[in-house]
């Protein structure tokens, strides 16, 4: 098994990072886009926590859609091309 340089691991690390802040950015705009009409508007008690609880669904499914297509495409580049993007031929 090869080890992996500094350079690599901090590859990994970054797209980490990116994976979890663009999963959160986008599981934020899921709730606010279901949930902002509740704060609109005077909706009843139960449309107001049926909406939030459908928005925390929508956002948790977002956010665990994101950070996998992400972290997918990454690990599946040619090898190459990450070798190329961090300065390596």
């Amino acid at each position: 098994m090869e080890r992996r340089s500094q350079a690599d691991r901090d590859a990994v690390t970054i797209e980490i990072v990116f994976a979890f802040v663009s999963g959160l950015f986008a599981a934020g705009l899921a709730f606010a886009a279901l949930y902002g009409p509740a704060l609109a508007f005077d909706l009843s008690p139960t449309t107001d926590r049926t909406l939030a609880t459908v928005g925390g669904v929508l956002a948790a499914t977002a956010f665990l859609l994101r950070v996998t297509h992400v972290l997918w495409r990454f690990a599946h580049r040619p090898e190459h091309a990450v070798r190329e993007d961090l300065g390596h031929s």
